[in-house]
């Protein structure tokens, strides 16, 4: 995927932005996120590891508004303070998968020959394998933990972003900045950082942007799975993992943090499908 930049002002920026609804829809729900993210331990009524004995599986109610779960913990607390851990491991670990990947991608795409080969080997290798199947490959030698199921998943996402910065720093190195910088007797250390790593920036944040959405299920399916989050932590994945047992006779449980998890992972994607078309000039909405 190459985006073109072009002549592209804030001005422009803007103006396209309030007609493109994804974006729209998907930065206000992102908002709403964050500000969770951010206050979700103060917009809580109780605190999350609180027994309340005579309230065990007690359905939504005025008292416990998403009900409790099999310990009595008030659901509406836990979905609250399991915000702030679950989407910041998605933005962790989709940081820790851009920035390898675009500094390989990059130098590779630069450097190209016998290098570029051998690196580009290396990724395709390491595509083959599925996200989650790597991931839980790389947590059986690190160990179980948060920390560790977070570098899991930036690993795995490191070699397709990788590729996608390595074929646009292909297509920018012929540009004739690009050449005008070689004639000039840059260093390559130079062309790279003041040349190359700006035009790739547009894809990077847009492809950032939507794999924070796949970070954040990863996240959950691993923590589901014992191997990320641990009790008592209130991330939604293990939410969703110790209520699965009551899913038919108490669906409450399973029910808020499984819809946490879809509504943060559809803003992410409407946001990343709406700044691809907002970055990209030659992309105009029709009307």
């Amino acid at each position: 995927m190459v985006i073109s930049t072009g002549e592209f002002s804030m001005n422009d920026f803007l103006r396209r932005s309030r007609q493109n609804p994804q974006a729209i829809l998907g930065g206000t729900l992102l908002i709403i996120t964050l500000i969770v993210v951010a206050f979700g331990p103060l917009l809580a009524p109780y605190n999350p590891e609180t027994f309340h004995g005579g309230h065990r599986l007690e359905g939504p109610s005025s008292q416990f508004l998403l009900g409790t779960d099999n310990f009595g913990r008030d659901l509406l607390s836990r979905v609250l303070y399991g915000a702030r851990p679950t989407v910041l491991f998605g933005i962790f670990t989709t940081a820790l998968g851009v920035g390898l990947g675009t500094l390989i991608g990059v130098i590779s795409g630069y450097l190209g020959g016998t290098f570029d080969d051998a690196v580009m080997r290396v990724m395709d290798g390491l595509m083959a394998i599925p996200n989650l199947l790597l991931a839980l490959l790389i947590i059986t030698a690190l160990g179980s933990s948060s920390l560790n199921a977070g570098i899991a998943v930036g690993l795995a996402f490191m070699p397709g972003m990788a590729r996608i910065t390595r074929s646009t720093t292909l297509a920018i190195r012929s540009q004739d900045y690009v050449r005008a910088a070689v004639a000039r007797g840059e260093k390559r250390g130079y062309i790279v950082t003041r040349e190359v790593l700006p035009n790739v920036f547009a894809p990077t944040i847009v492809e950032g942007t939507i794999r924070v959405a796949f970070a954040i299920m990863l996240g959950a399916s691993l923590s589901f799975l014992g191997l990320g989050a641990q009790p008592p932590s209130s991330e939604w994945g293990l939410m969703v993992a110790e209520g699965r047992n009551y899913l038919f006779r108490n669906p409450w449980i399973v029910i808020g943090p499984g819809i946490a998890i879809a509504v943060v992972s559809i803003s992410f994607n409407l946001l990343g499908d709406g700044l691809r078309d907002l970055l990209n000039p030659k992309v105009e909405r029709a009307g």
